[in-house]
């Protein structure tokens, strides 16, 4: 599984208006079938800079699926956000490969 990471800080005076626009285009984005799942987190940090940082984890299957969203999506789904937000939105992006998952086991001590 692949995780396609987009860490964004958003100012505070378009914060409001940027949660509800981020909804839709996180649907946007998984209605482009490249992906299975998406978690959207605050990242929990004081920023220097100010505002809020948040994170959007979109899942996919395999590398292809992400490179295919490289080529057919990304562009336009990025233009949509820097004409509404423009400055107010500074965004930055990681691909990360899961390795492994490891859960707790129930051990009764």
């Amino acid at each position: 599984m692949y995780i396609y990471n987009v860490t964004i800080n958003i100012d505070e005076s378009v914060h409001d208006e940027w949660l509800i626009w981020m909804e839709t285009h996180i649907l946007d984005v998984l209605n482009t079938g490249k992906f299975t799942a998406a978690k959207f987190t605050e990242v929990l940090v004081d920023e220097e800079m100010g505002g809020k940082t948040y994170s959007v984890q979109y899942t996919t299957n395999t590398k292809e699926d992400l490179d295919d969203y490289y080529k057919e999506d990304a562009d336009n789904l990025r233009v949509e956000g820097l004409k509404k937000f423009g400055d107010k939105m500074l965004a930055f992006r990681t691909e990360l490969r899961l390795i492994k998952e490891f859960y707790p086991t129930n051990v009764n001590n």
